[in-house]
């Protein structure tokens, strides 16, 4: 699965740039990316978690 390996970059790239269209501050935008990423991280997993469970059967 090759692909997995482009979803931790690519999940901060559209953190960091979501919210540096959002707000100003340096600080601001670190602070708000890290969250916006661990959250993006966490949909995924909760994703992947749901489809393995329903194609544990196929």
């Amino acid at each position: 699965m090759w692909f997995t390996l482009n979803l931790v970059p690519l999940a901060a790239i559209v953190s960091l740039c979501w919210t540096a269209t959002r707000y100003e501050a340096t600080p601001a935008i670190l602070r708000r990316s890290t969250k916006l990423f661990l959250q993006i991280l966490f949909f995924m997993a909760v994703i992947m978690a749901v489809l393995a469970f329903l194609s544990r059967g196929l």
